[in-house]
């Protein structure tokens, strides 16, 4: 028979997420929108960001259901000052959950990539999430908070053409996540990261568009990312967001500095 004072708790109480607040970005589609999902179904409030404000409505609209409250915020993650305007708007009232999920995923030639392309990866990939890191934990540097942050497979083991700057920018993601988890785990941080791979999203099916045009190297990695994953399939925004929700909460409580593969086992191939 388990131990009375031991640190036991049903899973009803270690996976709920009630009276916490979280933000996410890039919540208007794909893998955010479905990790805001899951987090409103756990018993989240939400601060949902977004470039695209009307995608924003209509996952608010959505998650009306789950009786939460749910702010959306039209940003321009690549622009350091909106980001701290960002944080100011909720200053008193930060989230003890922050998700950065953002970012963008244009391909380009590793020839052809000039310094505003470049720039514009960057930002919004590495850069926006090094600062909504650093709004977080100045914010809540007494508090203590949880950061997840989204690598990529990509950044691990390149697959596609044209994407240096993506992969650049993810591993960047990857190493600020272990380097933020070993300074601030002592101030009550709870640091991981996601690394997704393979996951049909809206991203994934412009590329998809793209293959339809005949670009062959295109094509060609989509048949070869299915024919070395094991499971042999695509995954879905939801099988990213339920392992979002394990991070953030308390069913994690001695997970720190990870990198969380969700990827059918590819890397593992």
């Amino acid at each position: 028979m388990m131990n009375k004072k031991s640190n036991w708790l049903p899973l009803s109480k270690l996976v709920s997420l009630e009276k916490k607040k979280a933000l996410v970005t890039g919540a208007g589609t794909g893998i955010g929108q479905a990790i805001a999902r899951r987090f409103a179904e756990a018993g989240a409030d939400l601060e949902l960001v977004d470039i695209n404000e009307e995608s924003l409505s209509k996952v608010r609209e959505e998650l009306q259901q789950f009786k939460v409250k749910v702010g959306i915020h039209k940003v321009d993650l690549s622009n350091h000052d909106e980001i701290d305007a960002l944080w100011n708007k909720m200053k008193g009232e930060e989230p003890e959950i922050l998700v950065n999920n953002a970012a963008i995923y244009p391909s380009k030639s590793f020839l052809e990539v000039d310094e505003k392309f470049l720039k514009k990866v960057m930002d919004v990939n590495l850069n926006s999430v090094f600062w909504m890191c650093q709004n977080m934990i100045k914010s809540r540097l007494k508090q203590g908070g949880v950061i997840i942050n989204t690598g990529s497979i990509e950044a691990v083991m390149p697959l596609k053409e044209g994407l240096s700057h993506y992969d650049v920018s993810k591993a960047g993601v990857m190493v600020l996540s272990r380097a933020l988890a070993s300074e601030y785990g002592k101030y009550g941080f709870k640091i991981n990261a996601l690394v997704p791979g393979g996951i049909w999203t809206q991203g994934t099916k412009n590329v998809a568009k793209e293959a339809l045009k005949f670009k062959l190297d295109v094509v060609k990695s989509g048949i070869e990312y299915n024919m070395r994953n094991p499971l042999g399939r695509m995954g879905n925004p939801d099988e990213v967001a339920r392992m979002a929700l394990v991070l953030a909460s308390d069913l994690s409580s001695y997970v720190h500095g990870a990198m969380i593969v969700v990827d059918g086992g590819f890397l593992s191939a």
